[in-house]
């Protein structure tokens, strides 16, 4: 390997991403500055119509077409109800676990774009108070959002512009240490997002051609899964970069890059899994293998979607996912790495 990934690049894209709100559905916005990314290093960029975004890069043959598929969307919440208290009842977008967003800080935003700062909190919020605090189920029929206002009732929170349907940002609270971590909420999957984008700049300055025309798809509804149920129909392969698990009976850890062999969908492709198992052995990346039993991709979403395709699933190991969420920048650089490789053999 002859070529050097621009840490710098990668770690300022991957703040500006995590502390841009784009949960499941809501993604137009953030969907603007993906374009502005590929645009400014000279690559087309073209909208589904859900949204999803398709990033074109000319390879020296059309024999074959590469997809990469990143997601863009996150987790999240959306106001269910107003009590009449003055509070909110949330439905949960994706996944969360409930009780990761116990006392974190929120947005609500309104369908007319007025904003309003709250906290999750259990309905049993004090010790002083409540004596099942400490052991109440954290769960959404057990939580509500305060509201950073002068409400009392729910007639005060409707004159605010507050419905049911509007969207709840979590606070992502993304730190970059020295050392090279990254501490956000939903690393999963803008980790890899990021990831893709310092792909993109490496193969501008560069000037890296890939073997095949490859097309980058940043879905918006994986996190409720048929993020890419539709792909281009010249895609003869699709390549998922999405997060890497870590924990009990897996190998791999926040500075690798994960080759998933299997998830819940079933068995990848096996020869694209043994190309990228052989790539980063003979190029020294650090990676693992491993076989996730509660995962699904947008590599499956392509599948189910009835699409004609080789599938695999690559990404940088993750911590604690659908919590806080840490990974490092070694995993995003080996990602990375692998991948350019196997574009350009």
């Amino acid at each position: 390997m002859n070529f050097t990934v621009n840490k710098e690049f990668i770690l300022d894209k991957a703040k500006e991403l995590l502390e841009f709100h784009s949960p499941t559905g809501f993604c137009f916005e953030i969907m603007e500055l993906i374009e502005g990314y590929a645009k400014d290093f000279g690559y087309s960029f073209e909208r589904t119509n859900k949204g999803n975004g398709i990033i074109t890069i000319e390879g020296k043959s059309d024999e074959r077409v590469i997809g990469l598929a990143a997601h863009v969307d996150t987790l999240g919440a959306m106001v269910r109800s107003i009590t009449s208290d003055g509070t909110l009842k949330f439905t949960l977008l994706g996944g969360p676990i409930p009780a990761t967003m116990d006392s974190e800080y929120c947005i609500i935003r309104t369908r007319d774009g007025r904003k309003y700062t709250g906290t999750f909190l259990s309905t049993s919020p004090a010790v002083h108070v409540y004596s099942d605090a400490r052991e109440k189920k954290r769960d959404p029929d057990n939580m509500e959002v305060r509201i950073d206002e002068v409400v009392k009732n729910k007639e005060d929170v409707e004159a605010l512009g507050i419905r049911p349907g509007d969207f709840i940002f979590l606070d992502p609270k993304t730190t970059i240490t020295e050392s090279g971590f990254i501490k956000s909420r939903f690393i999963d999957d803008k980790g890899s997002v990021a990831a893709l984008m310092g792909l993109l700049e490496l193969f501008n300055r560069e000037k890296i051609v890939p073997k095949y025309k490859t097309k980058i798809i940043i879905s918006t509804y994986e996190e409720v899964g048929h993020g890419s149920a539709y792909i281009p129909k010249d895609i003869t392969e699709l390549i998922a970069v999405d997060m890497g698990c870590i924990g009990e009976d897996l190998s791999c850890t926040e500075y690798d890059v994960s080759i998933c062999a299997k998830d819940s969908g079933g068995p990848y492709d096996y020869n694209i899994v043994t190309e990228l198992v052989n790539l980063s052995e003979s190029n020294k990346l650090d990676y693992a293998v491993d076989i996730y039993p509660f995962y699904g991709s947008d590599a499956g979403a392509a599948l189910r979607g009835g699409n004609d395709i080789r599938t695999a699933l690559i990404g940088p190991g993750v911590h604690a996912s659908h919590g806080m969420e840490r990974t490092h920048y070694k995993g995003i650089e080996n990602t990375v790495k692998l991948l350019t490789l196997y574009l350009a053999n």
